[in-house]
C-alpha cells in the first residue's frame, strides 16, 4: 500500500485494535455464519472486525467449504460501533478461542504474543508486499498477515464541488481546505447541503487515531516503531492539527459530538447532504449500497495536509492483520494457514479480494488494473505516485488515541476544554503509559 509502506515499511504500519475496531465499519454488527458440521470435519472459527465485507467474506467461506468438504468454517463479525478489542479479550477469557482473529500492529503483537502462530512459512507471507509485514513481525517471526492496504483523507462529492466552482486538485493546504469550506458554506441553499462537512466526533477513532495520525506522523518521521518506542509526544504540529479540527468542526453539521459513523456516511455523505467528510476507501461498499451514482462517478479523496510538510499526501497503511491461534490442534492450525493462503494467493481468492471485497491488495501477483472502485483507485494512485505517509497511530500507547485524545477532542469541540488543555492531558497520559 504505499510506497508506501514505510513509506512503506515502518511508516505505514498500523492501526491497532483500537482504531480498527471502528475504523472500518458500520454500526455495531455482531453476526456469525455457518454452524454445525460433521465430526470428521476440521472446524475453523474466525473472529473478525471488518463489517463492510461481512457478507462477501461469509460467501467466500461457504464456497471454500464446498471445495474442501473436510473443512467447516464459522465466521463471527464484530465491528463498527462495537469494540472488537474488548470482544476479542472476552472470547479468549471465556475459553472460546477463535482459530483466526485480527490484531493491529506492535502493541497488539506484544499483547497477544502467546496466542500467535509463526506464519513465516505461509505462501501469503512470502507474497506480501515489502513493508506490509513490519507491524506484525517480531524476532524474525511473521505473526500476522496483512488484511489489505487502505488510505484515508477527506472524501468529497465531485458534483457538489463542481456546482460550487471548486477545483479539488488545487486543495493542497489547510488554507485551501478552509477556503473550500467557506465557499460551500456560502452556497448551502443553492447546493442543497446541510453543511460543508460532517465531523463524526462521536467516533473517537476518527479524530483521536486517524485525524491525529496525519499530524503526529510527521513528528515521528513516518516511523511507527519510533512512535511505539517514544516516551513522550510533543505535538510538534499541534497548531495545524487544531486548525484542521477547527475547520472540520466549524463547517460541520452540529453537534459534532452526536455524529457517529452511520450518520456521517449513511445519512449525510451518501445522500449528498454534506460535501466533505474524513474517511477512507473502506467506506466505498457502504456508499455504493446507498447511492451508486455518487459512489461510482462523484466521489474523490483529498489530503489532510500539514502545511509545508506533507501537502498533497494521504496516510496509507495496513488496517489489521490476521493472526492464527497456536492453542489448537495441528489440523486446525494447518487448516487456518491453508485458508489464508487460499484467500490471498490462489487465483480464485485474488479475484474475490479485488472484485468482491474491493480491497487494494497487500500482496504480489494481482492485476491492480482491475481495482474497481474510485476510492481504492485514488489510494492506489497516491501510493504509486509516492504521495503517501504512514500510519503511526499503531505506535500510540494502548487506548491513548481514542480513550485519551479522542475523548479530549470531544471536550474541545464542545467548548468544554481549551486546545492547550487537550494537548497537556494527552501528553501527560502518553508519558504515564510509557514509564
Amino acid at each position: 500500500m504505499k510506497g508506501f509502506w514505510k513509506k512503506v515499511g515502518a511508516g505505514l504500519l498500523l492501526s491497532g485494535v483500537a482504531l480498527t475496531i471502528a475504523a472500518c465499519g458500520n454500526a455495531g454488527d455482531n453476526s456469525s455464519s455457518n454452524s454445525g458440521g460433521s465430526s470428521d470435519q476440521t472446524e475453523i472459527d474466525i473472529f473478525q472486525f471488518k463489517v463492510e465485507f461481512k457478507d462477501q467474506f461469509e460467501k467466500l467461506a461457504k464456497e471454500y467449504e464446498e471445495k474442501n468438504p473436510d473443512i467447516k468454517i464459522n465466521v463471527e463479525t464484530v465491528g463498527g460501533g462495537s469494540d472488537y478489542g474488548a470482544a476479542l479479550k472476552s472470547k479468549f477469557s471465556s475459553g472460546n478461542e477463535p482459530n483466526i482473529y485480527n490484531i493491529g500492529g506492535p502493541e497488539d503483537v506484544n499483547m497477544w504474543i502467546d496466542s500467535l502462530t509463526d506464519l513465516s512459512d505461509t505462501e501469503a507471507a512470502k507474497q506480501a508486499l515489502d513493508g506490509t509485514l513490519t507491524g506484525a513481525t517480531k524476532d524474525g517471526k511473521v505473526l500476522g498477515l496483512p488484511y489489505n492496504i487502505e488510505g484515508y483523507g477527506v472524501l468529497y462529492n465531485k458534483e457538489i464541488f463542481e456546482k460550487a466552482g471548486i477545483d479539488a486538485s488545487s486543495i493542497k493546504s489547510l488554507d485551501d481546505l478552509e477556503a473550500a469550506a467557506k465557499t460551500l458554506d456560502s452556497k448551502k441553499s443553492e447546493l442543497g447541503i446541510d453543511a460543508p462537512f460532517a465531523l463524526a466526533a462521536k467516533e473517537q477513532w476518527i479524530t483521536g487515531l486517524h485525524g491525529s495520525n496525519a499530524f503526529l506522523n510527521a513528528e515521528f518521521d513516518n516511523d511507527v516503531m519510533k512512535a511505539y518506542e517514544s516516551k513522550t509526544v510533543e505535538f510538534k504540529y499541534g497548531d495545524q492539527f487544531k486548525k484542521y479540527l477547527d475547520i472540520s468542526n466549524k463547517y460541520s453539521v452540529q453537534p459534532t459530538n452526536s455524529l457517529d459513523y452511520s450518520q456521517q456516511i449513511e445519512q449525510l455523505f451518501s445522500n449528498g447532504k454534506v460535501a466533505m467528510t474524513q474517511q477512507g476507501n473502506w467506506v466505498y461498499p457502504t456508499i455504493e449500497g446507498i447511492n451508486k451514482d455518487l459512489a461510482n462517478k462523484n466521489i474523490g479523496l483529498l489530503p489532510i495536509p500539514i502545511d509545508g510538510v506533507t501537502e498533497g499526501t494521504i496516510p496509507v497503511g495496513v488496517p489489521m492483520y490476521w493472526g492464527v491461534n497456536p492453542n489448537a490442534s495441528d489440523e486446525e492450525i494447518k487448516a487456518s494457514k491453508d485458508f489464508l493462503d487460499y484467500l490471498y494467493t490462489s487465483d480464485e481468492g485474488k479475484k474475490i479480494v479485488l472484485e468482491d471485497f474491493k480491497f487494494v491488495p497487500a500482496y504480489k501477483g494481482y492485476d491492480t488494473d482491475k481495482i474497481s472502485d474510485p476510492l481504492s483507485k485514488d489510494v492506489y494512485t497516491y501510493y504509486t505516485d509516492g504521495k503517501t505517509t504512514g500510519w503511526v497511530f499503531m505506535g500510540y500507547p494502548a487506548g491513548w488515541g481514542e480513550q485519551t485524545l479522542g475523548a479530549e477532542i470531544q471536550k474541545y469541540v464542545a467548548g468544554d476544554a481549551s486546545w492547550d488543555e487537550v494537548v497537556k492531558s494527552a501528553q501527560d497520559k502518553w508519558a504515564d503509559e510509557r514509564k
